[in-house]
């Protein structure tokens, strides 16, 4: 069923309208992660450190690997690191 300019109105319409369910969706489950930070929070859990250990299990040992490597080789440029393990 096309109308002007050829745009299938139907399809286009169901498009526009399964987007906007993910996106509700996608915000009930952000909520959802909001409140477990918030739980872990309230029995003593830094949440900072827990996002960045959820972050870190995301990636392959190698690239943690090389982002601890790249990361030590700044901080040792800054003069902010510990002296060289030798």
């Amino acid at each position: 069923m096309s109308e002007p300019g050829g745009v299938a109105a139907d399809q286009l319409r169901a498009f526009v309208e399964r987007v906007e369910r993910l996106e509700e969706e996608k915000k009930v489950i952000s909520d959802d992660i909001k409140d477990v930070y918030a739980e872990a929070k309230g029995n003593g859990f830094d949440v900072k450190i827990l996002r960045k250990v959820v972050s870190l299990r995301k990636k392959q040992p190698h690239e943690r690997e090389e982002e601890e490597a790249v990361l030590d080789l700044y901080l040792h440029a800054l003069g902010m690191a510990g002296p060289a393990e030798g």
